[in-house]
């Protein structure tokens, strides 16, 4: 097998894990909001995979078992964002955060990530590094 065909195994294998970290179940809602280039587009992929559906787009009106919320340090004011996450969860909703790791261009300290949270009602779970990204599982204060 050539390198490059194994290192693409074992990415997509390293993204099905990663994915598998967030929790998710085949037949839940997802929204992915923020996407851009420079995030981890096989991440993307394989909840589509684990969920058995494509990721629902900021636009949509669907009400949504979790939002993937991807953010940089200079993607603006977090808490309006997470406050914007939260408006089409389920009642049982959660938010993954997901911001570029410690050391990486716009990664967010982590007590930016708590106080933003705590404003906008939500409270941290649970923290998974997935890849060069680093996901925060947020609920509402009545989803703990």
């Amino acid at each position: 097998m050539n390198e490059s065909v194994s290192k693409e195994k074992n990415s997509v294998a390293s993204a099905t894990e990663h994915a598998r970290r967030l929790g998710l179940a085949e037949g839940q809602t997802v929204q992915e909001v923020g996407w851009d280039d420079d995030c981890y587009s096989e991440l993307s992929e394989a909840v589509e995979d684990i969920i058995g559906d494509e990721l629902l787009d900021e636009d949509t009106d669907e009400i949504c078992d979790v939002v993937m919320l991807w953010w940089r340090e200079d993607d603006g004011d977090l808490v309006d964002g997470l406050v914007d996450a939260v408006r089409p969860l389920a009642d049982s909703g959660r938010v993954w955060l997901l911001t570029p790791g410690a050391g990486k261009p716009g990664a967010l300290d982590p007590g930016l990530i708590a106080e933003s949270a705590q404003l906008a009602g939500l409270v941290q779970t649970k923290a998974e590094r997935l890849g060069a990204w680093q996901g925060s599982c947020l609920v509402t204060g009545r989803n703990k």
